[in-house]
């Protein structure tokens, strides 16, 4: 049997945090940010664009921003003012830059933004898939939202924003049929996003993979033991399960005045395993080259879980 032909593609995640350093010392004084919300987005704007350019110059043919990229974590507390920040997913200043540089360097970008729907009304956690072209094919909305606190901090995102509702709109890229688990068609390969609590259930990547994606982005933000555990393991266990790519990004760093430490970790999974990333990458970045033409092989275990699987049988 012939082996599959290698097609290669090079992604690139960012593992970066909060680029504003004017940042009050504790959290009483966030309030002097209420007028200044726009530098606080124009900084991490920046920051990301240059994170684009120096992916580019490696080579990077698909880069992952962070979850909700052009902002602190602000959910770690409930305070009103950082709704301010959302922005609308098609024209807002986070996916314009995105756009322009995704552009003017020919790579794929995905963005995930604080999304302000102007039909609804409503906010959501939302990346946005930006081709080589700078044209957007579409959005994923996170389509479950976390509430609670473990040994290190709380996190209150559903005082944000709310679930994916399955109304995206017109996406010309999408080639999937479930409305909430878009699937994009770009030159590089079909893209699936799911960011950071979605990575928790079961059927998401189930999902994205029926809608035919071979790369999924999987931006979070996370921190905590048990997180910290198992982030080295669910990604590797889909990827495998499924035949796919998976891409899981994480926030590096603390951002003041919370000071919150998130340990970064970000990776590559595929189907046979964790993906070797790329020595000497810049700071701030993780990159791999993912061999596409691999799915397309007859898995070396022996295994062929789709055609064994035994449909009707399992629970809902």
């Amino acid at each position: 049997m012939n082996a599959p032909s290698q097609r290669i593609v090079r992604v690139a995640l960012t593992e970066t945090c909060n680029a504003y350093r004017p940042m009050p010392a504790t959290i009483d004084g966030l309030g002097a940010l209420a007028d200044r919300l726009g530098e606080v987005r124009a900084a991490n704007i920046a920051h990301n664009m240059d994170l684009v350019d120096r992916a580019a110059d490696h080579g990077a043919q698909i880069v992952g921003l962070g979850e909700l990229c052009s902002a602190p974590y602000f959910a770690l507390v409930r305070d009103r003012m950082w709704l301010a920040l959302a922005e609308d997913a098609a024209a807002g200043p986070t996916v314009s830059a995105c756009r322009e540089r995704a552009r003017a360097r020919g790579v794929c970008v995905v963005a995930p933004i604080f999304e302000d729907d102007p039909v609804s009304g409503r906010r959501f956690n939302t990346a946005v898939v930006i081709d080589e072209r700078g044209e957007i094919l579409g959005k994923y909305r996170k389509t479950h939202i976390p509430e609670g606190q473990n040994e290190l901090g709380s996190f209150h995102e559903s005082f944000y924003y709310g679930p994916s509702d399955g109304e995206l709109g017109e996406m010309p890229g999408n080639v999937a049929q479930n409305p909430f688990f878009p699937v994009f068609e770009t030159r590089f390969g079909r893209l699936g996003v799911a960011i950071c609590y979605d990575r928790h259930f079961e059927g998401v990547v189930r999902s994205l993979a029926a809608g035919g994606a071979q790369i999924i982005l999987s931006p979070a933000i996370t921190f905590g033991a048990k997180s910290r555990r198992v982030w080295e393991q669910e990604f590797e266990v889909d990827a495998v399960r499924h035949r796919l790519y998976i891409a899981g990004s994480n926030r590096r760093g603390a951002e003041a005045p919370w000071n919150q430490d998130f340990f970064g970790g970000s990776y590559f999974a595929g189907p046979n395993g964790r993906v070797p990333t790329i020595a000497g990458a810049p700071a701030g970045l993780v990159i791999a080259d993912l061999d596409l033409g691999a799915l397309a092989g007859t898995d070396p275990s022996g295994w062929d879980l789709g055609r064994d699987r035994r449909p009707g049988i399992y629970s809902p």
